[in-house]
Formats: C-alpha cells, sequence, structure tokens
C-alpha cells in the first residue's frame, strides 16, 4: 500500500472518531432537558450532575494522555470511541439520580479519553504526512455535534425513549469503527518509551499553552450558554430571534474550520491564533459597546470567526513541541492531554463566573471578560509559541 493510501484511509478513520464524539455530545445535549424531566430532578441538582461530566472529563484526560503514549494513539482511539457508544447507552439506562451521576461520570471519562487519543492520533498523521488537517477535524466534530443535536431534538420531539435513541446512535458509531478498524497508523508512530523509572517534570510550556486554550475555551462556551439569554434579557429578542448569535456562532466555526487547514498551511498556526484573537476580541466587543440584537449577533458571528481554529491550532502546536523541543522526554499524547485539561476548565469555570459576574454588572458587560482573554490569547501566543 502507497504512503498515499495509508493516509487517506487513516484521515478516514480519525474523522469517524471526531464525529462520533460529536455526534455523542449532540445526542447527550439535546436530550439533557428529557432527562431532567424523566428524572424530576430540580435545576441546582442538574447543574451538580453536569459537574460530574467535568470530573469525568479530568479523569479521561491524564489517563487517555498516559495510555496513548504507552500503548501508541491508535487502539486508544478505536477503544475509546466503542466505549463511548457503550456510555451513552448506559446513560440511557438512568433511572435515578444517584445511577445517573455515576453514568455521568463515566460518559465524560470516555469522551476525554477519545478525545485527547483521537486528537493525539490526528498529530501523528499531520507529521507523518506533511499535511494540516486537524481543524478540518474539528469542523467534523462540529458537524457531529450539529448532526446529533438535530437527530437528538427528532427523537425528543416524537417522545422516542432515550434508550431507543441512545441504541441507535451507538450502533452507527459501533459500524462505523468497526468498518474503519484497520485504518489508523501504526500504534508504533507515537508510542514514548519511559526510559527507567524516572520520571521527567511536566514542561511548563504546555501549561501556558492550556492557559492561552482557556482563554479560547471560555470565549468558546460564552456563545452557548449566555448569547441566547443576553439576547432575550437584555434585549428583549424573541425565542427565536435570541437564539440567532449562537447559530451565527456555530456556522461560523464550522465554515472556519473547513478552511482553517489551507489557511494554516498559507499563513501559518500563529497567525491564525494571533489574527483569531484579535477578529474575536475586537469584534464581540464592538458588537457589544454597539448593543442592541444586532450589535450582540455582529459580536458572536465575529467570535466564531475568529475562534474556529485556535483549538486545533493550539493542538498542533502541542505536538510540534513535544516532538521538536522535548524529542524523547514527553509524548505528544501527554502534551494534548495537559493542553486539552487546562483548555477544557475553561468549560467548567466560565459559565458561573459570567454568571455571577453578571448580576453584579450586568451581563451585556460581563461578556467583555471573554473579549478581553481573547485579546491577551492573540497577544500572548506570539512570545509563548514563537513566530512560526
Amino acid at each position: 500500500m502507497s504512503d498515499l493510501q495509508r493516509f487517506s484511509r487513516a484521515r478516514i478513520a480519525i474523522t469517524v472518531a471526531f464525529i462520533a464524539n460529536g455526534s455523542i455530545a449532540g445526542t447527550f445535549y439535546s436530550r439533557v432537558a428529557d432527562i431532567k424531566e424523566k428524572l424530576d430532578i430540580s435545576n441546582s441538582a442538574l447543574g451538580i450532575a453536569l459537574l460530574v461530566i467535568s470530573i469525568g472529563v479530568l479523569l479521561g484526560l491524564a489517563f487517555s494522555g498516559k495510555q496513548s503514549a504507552k500503548h501508541g494513539s491508535a487502539p486508544i482511539t478505536l477503544y475509546g470511541t466503542y466505549a463511548l457508544g457503550v456510555a451513552m447507552l448506559i446513560v440511557g439506562t438512568s433511572n435515578s439520580y444517584i445511577t445517573l451521576c455515576a453514568t455521568f461520570l463515566l460518559l465524560g471519562a470516555c469522551l476525554a479519553t477519545q478525545d485527547v487519543a483521537m486528537n493525539s492520533h490526528a498529530i501523528v498523521l499531520e507529521q507523518e504526512s506533511g499535511n494540516r488537517y486537524m481543524s478540518t477535524f474539528h469542523a467534523m466534530f462540529s458537524l457531529g455535534a450539529l448532526g446529533g443535536g438535530v437527530i437528538g431534538g427528532w427523537f425528543s420531539q416524537h417522545d422516542i425513549p432515550l434508550m431507543k435513541h441512545a441504541a441507535f446512535v451507538a450502533m452507527v458509531i459501533f459500524l462505523a469503527n468497526y468498518f474503519v478498524r484497520n485504518w489508523f497508523l501504526s500504534a508504533d508512530l507515537d508510542k514514548h518509551a519511559f526510559e527507567g523509572k524516572k520520571k521527567i517534570k511536566r514542561p511548563k510550556l504546555f501549561f501556558i499553552v492550556g492557559l492561552l486554550g482557556l482563554c479560547g475555551s471560555i470565549g468558546e462556551g460564552s456563545a452557548g450558554d449566555w448569547g441566547a439569554i443576553l439576547s432575550r434579557d437584555t434585549f428583549d429578542a424573541s425565542p427565536f430571534v435570541s437564539t440567532l448569535p449562537f447559530i451565527c456562532f456555530s456556522a461560523t466555526m464550522v465554515i472556519g474550520r473547513l478552511f482553517g487547514d489551507r489557511l494554516a498551511t498559507k499563513y501559518g498556526p500563529m497567525k491564525l491564533i494571533v489574527g483569531g484573537g484579535l477578529i474575536a476580541g475586537i469584534g464581540l466587543a464592538s458588537g457589544l459597546i454597539v448593543g442592541g440584537i444586532g450589535g450582540v449577533i455582529f459580536g458572536w458571528l465575529t467570535m466564531g470567526i475568529g475562534l474556529a481554529t485556535v483549538i486545533p491550532m493550539l493542538f498542533s502546536q502541542a505536538g510540534e513541541l513535544a516532538k521538536n523541543k522535548f524529542a524523547g522526554q514527553f509524548a505528544a499524547s501527554e502534551g494534548v492531554a495537559m493542553v486539552s485539561g487546562i483548555a477544557y476548565f475553561g468549560f467548567l469555570v466560565g459559565p458561573p463566573t459570567l454568571g455571577f459576574l453578571g448580576d453584579a454588572i450586568g451581563l451585556r458587560w460581563a461578556m467583555l471578560v471573554p473579549a478581553g482573554l481573547a485579546l491577551i490569547m492573540a497577544l500572548g501566543s506570539r512570545p509563548i509559541l514563537g513566530s512560526k
């Protein structure tokens, strides 16, 4: 088999993994309201259960980074994708609050485990082929999430039980994953040999790169969490119009990620991170200052354009750092896990922090925080990551 065929097959296999991860996320969030109604739990109880997912994510990140380094990212991606489908099935069986929290913990751990492994394998493909694919892969995640959400909305509208819905999604994922099971690149390509028992300190540089990702993730999370509420409560938008900021944000995220790899190849990842941060920060701030529903839509639209490629490019940069600066000391999968863990923390702390700040100074002005963080990310990336 030629290298071109090998890389093409690997690209399809990794694409399946990204779509699977996104579809599970979309499926889950489309049925959260049904889960809440079925178990008759309060908003605060649901909030705690969702926090348990974040705990599972943090556990899965550390586990996947080590296992991908030890065994290679290919088998962890393959079996992690199967585990995702199983975890969603188990969530569908929850019939009490205790079992719900337990299954949420499992789902979060499986999501993170597969997430780190598939991103690590995407880095292997980029490095072996000499081409950029990360932004396109993340676009596939976004499309998977969109598809999972739409299908989930249809199942919910027709009162189809979550268990049947989860079984359908899991079956599709199992079949697709089985079909591409032999198409991943060799696991030996990114196994990390741990020499002796001496452990190296985690390089601080990956922590700083993670902080850059955190700046972006808080902005990304704020669109889904607060865009509609800001439109409706502050600017009296109708229920449909209040969804437009997030719809525009999501659309520009997908489009930006589809073109991200070409732009990174032409201009370099650093220009995308810096330029994207400036567009996101200045655009959102301008929209908030102008005000009105038009200003909010403009703000989130530019936020989507700016942040679309940030996380994919930071993951690629983490892989480059592991390969070029810490070769033989720190595996790319461990770097991705470290950057992911810190970036994901933004999704955890961002919503409540902005909510408390919104109560104190008004949600409109609280949204200047994501704008400011995007500017910090843009201005801090070049001196941290270099000019490449």
